[in-house]
């Protein structure tokens, strides 16, 4: 797939022949871990706009397409990616997986382990700014509660972490509008009661 196949992803012709010349979005799966894993190595780092065409080669079809938990070895190419280039990745995977049609609940499941365990601070926060970007679901109401997670529990943040004013604001003002939608939802429930137990001094 070329640039179009994913919102604003960058231009990058070069890139995206190597990649194709490589066969990258459909190598194995220990071989996509072991080149992720090579990347990490290479210095200087990649620019954000080449880091986002190797996110959309790498992973996007293979994100997409899953109908069960992803092996080992695609956690272990994600991880590894994410660690150092979770900003683009979380441009062009996330916002492609709130795009796509249906359910998708193994991609919503892979969005909350990523948002749990793997990304760091400022790309959690831009997950959750790409959430709210989009009319809200059922299947996008449990990444909201991993991003609520991420402000309580201890690893992989021990002191917590807070939510940017505008960020909350923007929350709650979803919330708020939407509970209409959302009157008999449980986990719609559970996320409002989240939201006024993690910033009881900062909801009236």
């Amino acid at each position: 797939q070329g640039p179009a196949a994913v919102p604003n992803a960058p231009c990058h012709p070069q890139l995206e022949g190597l990649c194709s010349f490589l066969q990258l979005s459909t190598c194995p799966e220990p071989s996509l871990a072991r080149f992720c894993s090579w990347l990490l190595a290479l210095s200087p780092d990649l620019s954000h706009s080449s880091a986002a065409i190797l996110a959309q080669q790498l992973f996007l079809r293979r994100v997409l397409a899953l109908t069960q938990p992803p092996s080992r070895h695609l956690m272990a190419a994600l991880t590894s990616f994410c660690s150092k280039y979770s900003h683009p990745f979380c441009r062009v995977l996330v916002a492609a997986v709130l795009q796509g049609p249906g359910e998708g609940a193994e991609q919503t499941k892979l969005m909350c382990e990523l948002v749990e365990e793997i990304l760091e601070p400022h790309s959690v926060q831009l997950v959750l700014s790409q959430v709210l970007e989009v009319p809200l679901s059922e299947k996008l109401l449990p990444v909201l509660q991993a991003v609520l997670g991420r402000q309580v529990r201890s690893p992989p943040c021990p002191r917590g972490e807070v939510l940017p004013p505008e960020l909350l604001d923007l929350l709650v003002l979803t919330l708020c509008q939407q509970a209409p939608a959302f009157a008999t939802s449980l986990n719609f429930a559970k996320l409002v009661t989240a939201v006024l137990t993690v910033h009881q001094s900062q909801v009236s």
